[in-house]
């Protein structure tokens, strides 16, 4: 390996450098090699040729093309899982007679949930849809945000659910954060 770069002898003492691959490699001169590496837009491709230019929508296509396939609202998703943690809570109650089970099952969404509505609040607001910057650094802090808040609540749980069942906390965890996975079916049904 010369500079990160693939080098194979070839018939006559001559050297042929193999060009790196990826993004944002740089092609510097080898001295001393008869083939130098080609850049990232030197390879020839010739599926390029095959495929349609892409050209700009107008504004009118544009909403047409976002009302055909709306997104799904964040309240959406939290609402079900607030509906799912209480239906799954209830039914452990009912089932098993365990109360500290539903507790501890229901703090597993309220886990999932919380965080999630922090996050739903701080994505839907104007601030947040200023600017595709704004966006970008506003998902990252809300984020940050809600899996600080995650990790809180999962760290006050002994002390707040007395007493406490890990194993349900977790089963409410799991089942509500799963309902991400649903809103991506519901996605896939309008379509």
């Amino acid at each position: 390996m010369a500079n990160g770069q693939a080098v194979h002898e070839v018939k006559g003492g001559v050297k042929d450098v193999k060009p790196p691959r990826g993004p944002g490699t740089v092609s510097p001169r080898i001295p001393g090699t008869a083939v130098q590496p080609l850049g990232w837009d030197d390879v020839d491709r010739p599926d390029d040729e095959a495929r349609p230019a892409l050209k700009a929508l107008t504004r009118e296509q544009a909403q047409a093309l976002r009302a055909q396939d709306p997104p799904v609202s964040p309240w959406r998703v939290i609402g079900v899982q607030v509906g799912v943690g209480v239906v799954v809570a209830l039914s452990i109650a009912l089932i098993t007679g365990r109360q500290e089970w539903a507790w501890s099952l229901l703090y597993g969404a309220a886990t999932v949930v919380v965080p999630g509505a922090l996050m739903a609040r701080g994505m839907t607001s104007r601030l947040s849809s200023r600017s595709p910057g704004t966006s970008a650094v506003s998902f990252m802090l809300w984020e940050m945000v809600k899996i600080a808040v995650s990790v809180a609540m999962l760290l006050l749980a002994p002390k707040l659910v007395q007493p406490l069942s890990w194993p349900a906390l977790l089963v409410g965890l799991v089942l509500c954060m799963k309902v991400y996975w649903v809103a991506l079916l519901w996605r896939g049904q309008r379509k």
